[in-house]
């Protein structure tokens, strides 16, 4: 039995929505709320930043004010595309709706590979920063700990997981706001030490905002792009969220606040309480300004803020992967093991695949030298793949404008700017693209991307003989020449 092909209902499902098991709306506001800081802060702002000033200077502050401007119309493009029809588990759903199931397959498989490349680069770094605070401590001991510890957040019911990542994005927040308010204190005392004196004087006084000129200006997009990752992590949670008419749109409009507050709050403080050029990449501004303050404890508990930013990025990334492998067995996109759920509503065993995974971070540990090099290249692979998501979403809502005026229409959760905006952001990614090509390192890893997809249109080409594919194509068809004939 077919889902009935009714304009904005997911097409081609092989049983009845009451049929198919669900996912417990376990997720209240202030989860969400947080879910979405988290995902808008990621590691990249805590260890990532150094690099990036280095590279752009004060012109950074302008990186991350236009990535965020620009993020904020994707997910406010999701937010409507979700709200338009609840049954709608995550974007991929929408993704197989709106432009057929090749999309959603190409979408839900693409973000499972960007987190599971994410996860395996935080289970590196955790085993790093718990180096430094244990010396001397095997590797593989917190490498292995995340993961267990990572399997036992999430298997119990998703609010467990809601409460857990709420007191990470708290724990990171809490960080932010110290480091803001100590800054102030140092700048409004004028503070002195060998780098200079504390000064908002500091962000124009040594060569301007653009004192590597517009190409250090464009390299500074190349390294922040990865710092916003999993700022759509809302989107995965839509199916699990209480309420999710009021709670998504609140998350969502709250995000341009949060970049302004947290990025560019903290990066001017950064760089008015140092020079730019005393900061170097590997190197935590955040760590750098707390000893530099005489403040040797908050130095220290700043290293553990930046091991849980690593855990909640890891934890969002098992997270939101089990979920995806969930819809895509739902949708027969992935073997129908990974559709079943526990007697807790957790799909466990999307779960523990996405935890074996993350085991191969801990062989990495052990790859040698060459593993910070390979870890820039995969991020940036990661960062790619990201794109190609929020471009489907942005595809998506163009074809929901043209296929579905009506929904449209009495939506009262629209995108600012319409088909203009859409068109701009895509403008802005192309831009980020040739950004990319500009340095040999991620120009290396934009020429690699491509055989992720390769691999996935030979996959395809396998999955869509199946019967469930075939009638789902079938409908997809039949729905497109019903909606053409209601439009004419």
């Amino acid at each position: 039995m077919t889902t009935p092909n009714v304009p904005g209902a997911p097409t081609g499902s092989t049983s009845s929505h009451a049929d198919e098991p669900h996912l417990s709306r376990g997720l209240s506001n202030r989860h969400i709320q947080l879910l979405a800081i988290g995902g808008a802060i990621g590691t990249g702002l805590f260890m990532g930043s150094g690099k990036t000033i280095s590279v752009a200077g004060p012109s950074v502050i302008f990186v991350y004010m236009i990535i965020g401007f620009m993020l904020f119309f994707v997910m406010r493009a999701m937010g409507e595309l979700l709200l338009s029809n609840l049954n709608y588990k995550s974007f991929s759903d929408f993704a197989g709706d709106l432009l057929g199931p090749w999309a959603s397959f190409f979408t839900g498989w693409t973000y499972w590979f960007c987190w599971v490349v994410t996860g395996v680069a935080d289970v590196v770094a955790i085993a790093g920063y718990a180096n430094e605070l244990w010396p001397g401590i095997p590797l593989w001991i917190p490498g292995i700990a995340t993961i267990l510890i990572l399997l036992a957040l999430n298997l119990p019911t998703v609010k467990a997981f809601g409460e857990v990542e709420f007191w990470f994005a708290l724990i990171k927040i809490v960080a932010i706001i110290a480091l803001i308010v100590t800054g102030l204190y140092m700048i409004f005392t004028g503070f002195s030490s060998s780098a200079g004196t504390a000064s908002f004087t500091n962000l124009w006084q040594h060569g301007g905002f653009f004192p590597k000129e517009f190409m250090g200006f464009v390299a500074g997009f190349q390294i922040a792009v990865f710092a916003f990752v999993g700022i759509e992590l809302v989107g995965t949670a839509a199916a699990e969220t209480k309420n999710p008419e009021r709670n998504l749109p609140r998350a969502i409009n709250a995000i341009p606040v949060r970049v302004g507050l947290f990025y560019v709050g903290a990066l001017v403080i950064l760089m008015s309480v140092t020079p730019w050029m005393e900061f170097k990449a590997g190197h935590s501004p955040f760590i750098g300004m707390f000893s530099l303050a005489g403040l040797g404890a908050a130095a220290t508990l700043v290293n553990l803020v930046v091991l849980t930013s690593a855990m909640s990025s890891a934890n969002s990334g098992i997270y939101s992967t089990s979920r995806m492998v969930f819809g895509l067995a739902m949708e027969g996109d992935a073997p129908s093991v990974f559709g079943k759920l526990s007697s807790r509503k957790v799909p466990q065993n999307a779960l523990f695949l996405s935890c074996v995974l993350l085991l191969s971070g801990v062989v990495l540990l052990y790859a040698g030298k060459s593993i910070g090099e390979a870890f820039d290249m995969v991020t940036t692979v990661s960062a790619v793949c990201f794109m190609f998501v929020w471009s489907m979403i942005l595809v998506s809502y163009l074809v929901f404008l043209k296929r579905r005026p009506e929904l449209h229409a009495a939506s009262k959760y629209k995108m600012p700017g319409g088909r203009a905006m859409v068109w701009a952001v895509f403008a802005f990614f192309a831009f980020l693209v040739w950004a990319l090509t500009t340095q040999p390192d991620t120009l290396t890893a934009l020429l690699v991307t491509p055989v992720w997809f390769i691999v996935l249109g030979i996959a395809w080409q396998f999955v869509k003989k199946s019967p469930v594919h075939q009638a789902r194509i079938a409908n997809h068809a039949e729905t497109l020449h019903e909606e053409a004939k209601v439009n004419a």
